[in-house]
């Protein structure tokens, strides 16, 4: 199955990228939207401000801020459409994180791509001769 690719904002655009979307609540300091060349910018999707605050990008509590995150996104009313954006092998999640591995974006796309893989496959219609 195709990766939801993630990438740092800050880091130079390439056509392997897809559609781009970045996903923090904040715009990322000192970027131009010019630079970020985004398709989207999704910041509903992003954690909540009072549990972006207590994470605070602290490694320790990255499991907890992980399943506080998913329940979040479990209810959140911006995810069925975001997910129509976020297509694993043909999107990149944008983060303005320092950290590549201990960040909402690494936790968003194992989100959406483990909502592909529990998808009910597609049925295809058979004609009948």
């Amino acid at each position: 199955m195709p990766t939801l690719h993630i990438k740092r904002v800050y880091e130079r655009p390439s056509p392997e990228d897809g559609v781009r979307i970045l996903v923090d609540r904040l715009w990322p300091r000192g970027l131009t939207k010019e630079a970020a060349a985004l398709d989207y910018w999704c910041k509903d999707i992003a954690p909540s401000p009072e549990l972006r605050k207590w994470f605070d990008h602290r490694e320790d509590r990255f499991d907890e801020f992980r399943r506080r995150y998913r329940l979040e996104l479990k209810s959140n009313p911006s995810l069925p459409e975001f997910r129509k954006l976020a297509k694993p092998g043909k999107a990149t999640l944008l983060y303005a994180a320092h950290d590549a591995k201990v960040n909402h974006a690494v936790v968003l796309a194992e989100y959406i791509q483990a909502l592909k893989a529990k998808a009910p496959p597609k049925r295809r219609s058979v004609r009948k001769s």
